[in-house]
């Protein structure tokens, strides 16, 4: 059965900006080494990057690091060779972080003081993020991947 697309305008509860962490998949399953030596799970928590409510899905930086096999193309002053970034991850499986207990909630939408704000199952109100322009998170991805390379180039440059 062919899932059918959403039409109209879709909205999401979770915003660009705001703070998850993992509830279900991979990443919920990620385990660390513990203060006594075992293996504890501890699930991933991160910042969102981008949103896509028509598919219901999110991406989270840091998260579900895949590996893109870019063609260089010249004409575009764009190199080639194996990419890391992160893919898109379906919204079921990550919850906004309560800005009081710093546990996964779930979200309502209530009228306050004349603005439609999102509370958390605490009753706190969820803050709006920071505003970023796509291109200015570009400019910051850009500026990331410099600094990426530069470490790539000086760890071979010591090694020769």
């Amino acid at each position: 059965m062919i899932k059918q697309k959403k039409q109209g305008s879709v909205r999401s509860k979770i915003k660009r900006g705001d703070e998850v962490v993992f509830i279900a998949g991979k990443e919920y399953n990620r385990y660390e080494k513990g203060e006594d030596g075992k293996a504890k799970r501890v699930p991933y928590r991160g910042k969102v990057i981008a949103v896509d409510p028509r598919a219901g899905r999110v991406k989270v930086e840091g998260a579900m690091i895949v590996s893109k096999h870019q063609k260089p193309v010249p004409q575009m002053n764009i190199e080639g060779g194996i990419k890391k970034r992160e893919a898109w991850v379906d919204s079921s499986n990550v919850a906004l972080i309560d800005p009081e207990t710093g546990d996964p909630t779930r979200v309502k939408f209530e009228v306050r003081d004349g603005q439609k704000v999102r509370i958390a199952k605490s009753g706190a109100v969820i803050p709006e993020p920071a505003r970023i322009s796509r291109t200015e998170a570009a400019q910051e991805e850009a500026i990331k991947e410099d600094a990426e390379k530069q470490a790539e180039t000086e760890k071979t440059d010591e090694e020769e």
